[in-house]
């Protein structure tokens, strides 16, 4: 498997000789052609600076040839060691990890074979910094990224954005993790280090020469759905674990499947965090529903357990919820004795929003219409993306909260199609679900596996069925995007832009 950080010796040879010469610190001086965001620009060092290029490579999935994928690799400029963190044999990012209030300096470079640029997922950021479509920068040029980490601590990703072509970057393995740390979190004690594990799971579908298929044609409508299950990049993911508290950060980094996790033997799943951090306090689901781009934090007793003994996290059908038939995602092989306190802490963090919440008025939020036009364009009260347009209820005032409500209208018998619905540049709470009383059963399967508490920026709205989010817009004025995260429907059109005005 080929190691996804680059020397520095490396890096400096691909910029030629002129490059080489010049100090390592001012290589975006030596990078033309170079797209620089000079408005945020502090004109000071950043407290972290990394390089992430994306390249085509090969990874070694399976025995046999090795498969064709897109990755991104990084190398640290400015930091210490364990700010980027490789995923033994992944073909998946770094993992990036940063603390609260840290200032943050990002080169990328594009090496692919078509344009691209990286959106930090879930990030509170400035415009310039959100990685939206109309930055795209061609092959062999560079984006430079200042923000300052202003979120609270919690597992947040960063993956491509470019338009129409997000869904095969992705499923291509553009993809790696984010993780924040902050006081109020340190003060928890959580399990940490070899106990605090990140989860990428995904699904692809393998050719007979260990190729990924995508069609895009095949795949308009419902989305790419594989057959096989990755965890980290690597099929049949097994964990090794001693009888204590872990921490499990799960994300959902397929395109478009909606995943049912379960424990094997029944246990109810304690989660603690969601895509935004911390929940104020634990809370239980005999099963968790996850749609594409959630996370959640899980805390996992495997105390009780004997060595020897063996669990797994499953992918069960929602509609009938049989643990025989259930796919196994994840192994877990109790194999060591240690004795820790096991108890999960019952005060978690502060949400803060939710004081604000009653002078809202929840009663005329801002519609917004989700539906499938001809050809399987994905619409937004009707209209599909334009990388510029937005509408008059498009527009909010900096400083504002707001009350959005997303209305699934994708009800026609194969087409009622669920829509995780993302939010950039903010994290949002979620107040209320209403379902038509013709999906109500079915609607609320589904609901009873969601976490609904806690800090979102990804919401699952299900065929019929009304979501209300509240949402404050600070910091930053400019251009973001809201859009379906089944990246096939991003890609068909079920995106659009906000501006936030000062």
């Amino acid at each position: 498997m080929k190691n996804n950080t680059i020397s520095r010796r490396s890096f400096l040879n691909s910029l030629g000789t002129a490059g080489a010469a010049l100090s390592f610190l001012s290589l975006t001086d030596a990078l033309p052609p170079l797209k620089k965001i000079n408005s945020f620009f502090t004109g000071k060092d950043p407290d972290l600076e990394f390089l992430v290029r994306a390249k085509p490579d090969t990874a070694a999935i399976f025995k046999g040839p090795e498969t064709k994928v897109w990755r991104y690799e990084g190398e640290i400029i400015r930091g210490p060691k364990d700010a980027l963190r490789i995923i033994p044999g992944s073909f998946l990012g770094p993992i990036i990890h940063a603390r609260r209030g840290q200032a943050v300096r990002i080169h990328f470079i594009n090496q692919l074979p078509e344009s691209s640029i990286i959106h930090w997922h879930g990030l509170h950021v400035p415009e310039m910094a959100d990685g939206h479509p109309r930055l795209a920068v061609n092959t062999n040029n560079t984006y430079v990224y200042d923000f300052t980490i202003k979120d609270r601590a919690g597992m947040y990703w960063y993956h491509p954005h470019p338009h129409g072509r997000t869904a095969l970057q992705v499923y291509m393995g553009l993809a790696g993790l984010l993780i924040v740390s902050d006081e109020e979190e340190d003060q928890l004690a959580l399990p940490s280090r070899e106990f605090d594990i990140p989860l990428v799971i995904q699904d692809r579908v393998f050719d007979e020469n260990n190729q990924f298929e995508y069609d895009s044609e095949e795949v308009r409508g419902y989305g790419a759905i594989g057959d096989q299950f990755l965890v980290n990049g690597a099929p049949n993911y097994e964990l090794p674990a001693a009888t204590r508290p872990y921490r499990l950060r799960v994300l959902n980094g397929s395109n478009a499947r909606i995943y049912t996790l379960a424990w094997s033997d029944g246990s109810p799943l304690t989660v603690i965090g969601t895509d935004g951090g911390l929940l104020e306090n634990p809370v239980k689901r005999d099963y968790l529903v996850l749609s594409p781009a959630e996370r959640v934090d899980l805390w996992v007793d495997f105390s009780k357990y004997e060595i020897g003994a063996q669990l797994q996290l499953l992918d069960l059908d929602p509609y009938d919820l049989n643990f025989a038939e259930g796919k196994k995602i994840i192994s877990i092989n109790i194999n060591k004795k240690e004795n820790v306190d096991s108890s999960v802490p019952q005060n978690l963090s502060a949400l803060h929003l939710n004081s604000e919440m009653e002078a809202v008025n929840q009663k005329n939020p801002k519609i917004f219409q989700l539906s499938m036009g001809a050809g399987m364009m994905g619409l937004i009260n009707g209209r599909s993306f334009d990388m510029h347009a937005i509408t008059t209820d498009e527009q909010v005032k900096l400083g504002d909260l707001e009350v959005w409500q997303f209305e699934n209208l994708t009800t026609n018998g194969e087409m009622s199609l669920p829509h995780p619905m993302h939010i950039h540049g903010l994290q949002f709470q979620i107040l209320q679900r209403q379902s038509d009383p013709k999906f109500q059963k079915i609607n609320a399967l589904i609901n009873k596996g969601q976490v609904d508490e806690g800090w979102h920026d990804t919401v699952l709205v299900m065929p019929g069925e009304k979501v209300k989010i509240l949402m404050k817009f600070t910091d930053y004025d400019g251009l973001y995007l809201y859009h379906c995260h089944n990246l096939e429907h991003e890609d068909m059109g079920m995106m659009r832009n906000y501006r936030v005005v000062s």
